[in-house]
């Protein structure tokens, strides 16, 4: 099982992403300075971390990145 935090689900990071490794590191300094999000470093989009996302308390159906509701059977 995949850890939620830190692991984004493969259908919303695929494992072979060109820049994928950019994006985990950006997203883990985002979780280690407690900040609600990170620039993705692809798009410049601001990307929430599975850290908001899980005090939300659910999934808002809106696809997102770091979704720590996203199904693992998916």
């Amino acid at each position: 099982m995949r850890d939620r935090l830190r692991e984004p689900h493969p259908s919303r990071l695929p494992p072979d992403h060109p820049r994928r490794r950019e994006i985990i590191a950006a997203h883990d300094r985002a979780l280690a300075a407690d900040e609600a999000g990170y620039l993705d470093p692809q798009t410049g989009l601001f990307v929430l971390t599975a850290a908001f996302l899980t005090r939300r308390g659910t999934c808002c159906g809106r696809g997102c990145r770091h979704c720590p509701y996203a199904d693992d059977d998916a």
